[in-house]
């Protein structure tokens, strides 16, 4: 354990272990946050303590050795790794719903039977935009089925207006069901 106590542990070390720990509590601040905004009450304050307690070990570590540089740049460091870090998780797990919506020429019945083919629940709507008539077009779908929707409007409608928005909740109605694990999961962790 003497390299504990040595100045090249002291040098490089220390600030290597303050970005980790940094980056590791933002990371689960940053999924905490998105845990909470899609209504996962249970998990969320569990998530919550650990950030908490990673960062009061770092701000420990980083006020004890306020002589060193090093250690603010590895705090810093640390910050703006884990707020990337924790946004790559959180588009890899895909949690919750959007809703998207497709404005397109009059004529969008290819893309209409396509995405009902795909079985995605869509709702269309006769409307007027600058040029005349078109097609609005919305349908509620699981984060983890965006680029799937996306890859069909685009093959069949590459000039269509697209806007995607968090749904907090959504009931009755079509939506791709996730699985079934998945769907008793999320009732547990809402409630």
């Amino acid at each position: 354990m003497e390299w504990l106590d040595s100045d090249t542990f002291a040098l490089f070390g220390v600030p290597m272990l303050i970005f980790l720990g940094r980056m590791t509590d933002v990371t689960l601040g940053t999924i905490r946050i998105i845990l909470i905004s899609r209504g996962l009450r249970r998990v969320a304050p569990l998530v919550g303590f650990c950030e908490i307690l990673v960062w009061l070990v770092v701000l420990t570590t980083v006020i004890e050795q306020l002589d060193r540089p090093l250690n603010f740049i590895a705090y810093a460091g640390g910050f703006a790794t884990g707020t990337y870090v924790g946004m790559l998780i959180e588009s890899k797990i895909a949690l919750g719903l959007l809703s998207v919506g497709v404005v397109t020429d009059d004529d969008a019945s290819d893309l209409l039977a396509r995405l009902r083919t795909a079985r995605f629940g869509v709702t269309q709507f006769a409307a007027r935009g600058l040029q005349g008539r078109v097609r609005f077009i919305l349908t509620i779908v699981p984060r983890r089925d965006l680029d799937r929707l996306l890859d069909i409007v685009r093959g069949l409608h590459p000039q269509a207006f697209v806007t995607i928005s968090d749904v907090r909740a959504a009931s009755e109605g079509y939506i791709v069901e996730p699985p079934r694990l998945t769907q008793r999961m999320l009732r547990t962790l809402r409630k």
